[in-house]
């Protein structure tokens, strides 16, 4: 693979389709803690990011090393993705329907709960590093910095967008990010039968 106009574009274009279930997950984020600092959100997006570029480049290092056992693994992502979003996001749903606020002292999302989100949301991505197999090491890196910083970016929309609502919606607010954790979970795992 060459440094062209291609490699570029379709690292972008990689980090657009990573970025979509992180986005929808920043979003229920938003909702959750309209209030949210703008320290936080730039955080949050970045824990996303991290993921996000984590995950092709293990992936990568799978195919170039152990992709034997990355076959058998293969099959169990849908699955983890499922559980762990539907566990966050089940808790989200609970603590709204109760009323409750959510257990940390600064409100909103956790630093348990934000590192189980950017794991699920990202443990497809491992699967990109068979897409990028071609690519040496160097490029892999680059190109995980691309769908990093994508992701970043949109991640820091979603967020925006769910405070924005999550301001006019506030009693519903976890109510409607817990069930939006819950779908992407069952999408994510639907879509993989197909």
């Amino acid at each position: 693979m060459n440094w062209n106009f291609t490699f570029f574009f379709n690292s972008l274009l990689l980090g657009v389709g990573l970025a979509m279930d992180a986005f929808s997950v920043s979003l229920a984020n938003g909702l959750h803690e309209p209030q949210m600092r703008r320290r936080k959100m730039c955080a949050m997006a970045a824990v996303f990011a991290l993921f996000q570029a984590l995950m092709p480049l293990i992936g990568w290092l799978c195919v170039h090393t152990i992709v034997q056992y990355f076959h058998a693994f293969e099959k169990f992502v849908p699955w983890i993705a499922l559980v762990l979003l539907c566990w966050i996001g089940g808790k989200m749903l609970l603590e709204g329907l109760r009323g409750e606020a959510p257990e940390d002292e600064g409100g909103g999302v956790g630093v348990a709960a934000l590192l189980v989100q950017g794991v699920a949301t990202s443990i497809d991505a491992l699967s990109v590093g068979f897409t990028i197999a071609e690519y040496d090491w160097l490029m892999a890196l680059v190109c995980a910095l691309l769908i990093a910083a994508v992701t970043f970016v949109i991640c820091l929309g979603g967020i925006a967008l769910g405070k924005k609502f999550g301001t006019h919606l506030a009693g519903r607010a976890g109510i409607m990010g817990g069930a939006i954790l819950i779908f992407i979970g069952l999408e994510i795992f639907i879509t993989s039968w197909f």
